[in-house]
């Protein structure tokens, strides 16, 4: 019998062919002016083809921004125009041949944007007056870091143009090959800004009570929904919390598990097929207890509580850990970041240990 992590995954009309799926994880590759800009190239060609033939069942791309001001850094991918839409084709049709899905996270950086990459030394954040900068937008005036630069609260009539550039993403997406889409609703980035009370400090309809800051997440997800299709899957990417309340000497208040689950079934009724569950990165300063799997007890209780399919993040290295998550229903998936870029292969090595098959290309066939 074969392992659960190597049984095949349905939703809606969509079969996944197995539980181990790549996590988005920003590049910081593409062009960053130009006709190209925000396009993939051949690094994400070849990044994400090498793990389509390592055997993931699904390959999210990184942060993909709806707009120019949405990217966290000048180098993001974006699909915002169809230059970008045409180049994704390639990249799609590589992933489909090798038997992947290939999914695409939609995101907009919010107050976080205009930032270099990770690898470069001095300031990372990219003045508006800077080349390659621009001014970052929020829920409220309130900067993510005590230097980082004030960003411009959204209007109300600024929050429906956001709503609509994420619809038009999502269809430039459909129209590349994409089968699954995520929303990035995690990691500090515009729309958990909104939902989290320690940086949404709005007073108008987006604001205030769980109802408010959660209108915005809600509006997307119903916009998207409209125009992805019926018979494919749709994602959401959350940070089960933003590490506040659980550290008992903070007493700043933030966006916490209870909240996570009691919007997981909200957004499953608006239409969303499985919860990416994440956490953090919303303060710079909030205390974060890290260990192997340390995030999957947030996966297990969105599950739990909300009935809601959801997959697994946050240092799961280990094949026979990866196994013990979904065979023991803790999660329905899960989505490996880092320990991928360390090994493209790592789920054809996992099939070995634990008795499971991945697709393996044709080319390395020996008899």
């Amino acid at each position: 019998m074969s392992a659960t992590l190597f049984t095949p995954y349905t939703l809606r009309s969509l079969t996944i062919p197995n539980r181990v799926w790549m996590a988005p994880m920003c590049q910081y590759s593409a062009a960053p002016d130009g006709e190209a800009t925000g396009a993939p190239n051949d690094w994400h060609l070849v990044h994400l083809g090498a793990r389509a033939t390592g055997g993931a069942g699904l390959i999210i791309t990184e942060a993909t921004a709806v707009s120019p001001e949405g990217r966290i850094s000048p180098y993001d991918l974006g699909i915002w125009n169809d230059t970008q839409a045409d180049a994704f084709r390639r990249v799609t049709a590589f992933l489909t041949a090798q038997g992947t899905v290939p999914g695409i996270q939609l995101a907009h950086a919010g107050r976080k944007a205009s930032t270099e990459r990770t690898w470069v030394e001095g300031p990372r954040e990219i003045a508006p007056d800077q080349p390659l900068g621009w001014q970052p937008v929020g829920p409220s005036p309130i900067p993510f870091a005590s230097a980082s630069t004030i960003p411009e609260e959204l209007s109300e009539e600024e929050i429906g143009r956001v709503v609509l550039q994420f619809a038009d993403a999502a269809r430039r997406a459909l129209d590349a090959g994409f089968q699954v889409a995520e929303i990035h609703g995690a990691h500090g980035y515009l729309i958990h800004e909104f939902l989290s009370p320690h940086s949404n400090h709005r007073t108008d309809a987006y604001g205030g009570s769980f109802e408010g800051r959660t209108r915005f997440a809600l509006e997307i997800v119903d916009a998207v929904r409209a125009v992805w299709p019926e018979e494919l899957p749709l994602f959401f990417r959350v940070s089960s919390t933003d590490w506040l309340t659980e550290n008992p000497d903070d007493a700043r208040e933030g966006w916490t598990t209870d909240d996570t689950v009691r919007l997981a079934k909200e957004l499953q009724a608006h239409g969303v097929d499985l919860i990416d569950v994440s956490s953090g990165g919303n303060a710079p300063d909030a205390r974060v207890e890290v260990g192997p799997g340390y995030q999957v007890p947030f996966a297990q209780r969105v599950r739990e509580e909300a009935g809601v399919p959801v997959a697994a993040v946050g240092l799961i290295t280990d094949a026979q850990q990866a196994e013990e998550i979904v065979a023991g229903g803790r999660a329905d998936a899960v989505l490996l970041g880092r320990e991928l870029l360390r090994d493209p292969s790592w789920p054809r090595r996992a099939a070995v240990t634990l008795g499971g098959e991945v697709n393996v290309p044709a080319q390395y066939h020996r008899s």
